[in-house]
């Protein structure tokens, strides 16, 4: 499969497996908060690499991807959701973070789910089962992404 042959969301996170250097679980994890447009990079937490280059070819499609996701989180806010699952330190210490613009994530569920830890119903982050099915069988194989 190659990059012509995807679209939409697929289309733009293998772009982002592509031409940033994200491990698929660093792509489908971020958040708006981890895009940098000014200094073209891209923060993962807690990962081997802090930092990754983000290409300013993506930076048109990517900032329609955080307006589409601003509209959506407005909308869920207005229906009482709009919260992202956050790691217990984080709440702790932010306890408002949750419903936070800027910690939602960049690559949405297309439906909310409910948390069963805490019972709140939220809108998670796209599956990585999903993204490892066959629209990016091929292109997760490429030489160049494995390192041959």
């Amino acid at each position: 499969m190659s990059l012509g042959h995807m679209q939409g969301i697929d289309l733009l996170m293998a772009k982002h497996l592509y031409g940033s250097g994200l491990r698929l679980m660093e792509c489908v994890c971020l958040r708006i908060r981890d895009l940098d447009f000014e200094y073209k990079l891209i923060y993962v937490r807690a990962a081997k690499g802090d930092k990754y280059l983000f290409p300013e070819s993506l930076h048109p499609i990517m900032k329609s991807q955080v307006k589409a996701v601003e509209k959506l989180h407005q909308k869920n806010l207005a229906h009482g959701y709009g919260e992202v699952y956050l790691p217990g330190a984080i709440v702790r210490k932010y306890p408002n973070a949750a419903k936070s613009f800027g910690w939602q994530y960049v690559f949405l569920s297309k439906i909310r789910s409910t948390d069963p830890r805490s019972g709140k119903t939220r809108r998670h982050h796209v599956l990585e089962s999903g993204a490892r099915s066959a629209r990016f069988e091929g292109f997760l194989h490429w030489p160049l992404l494995a390192g041959g």
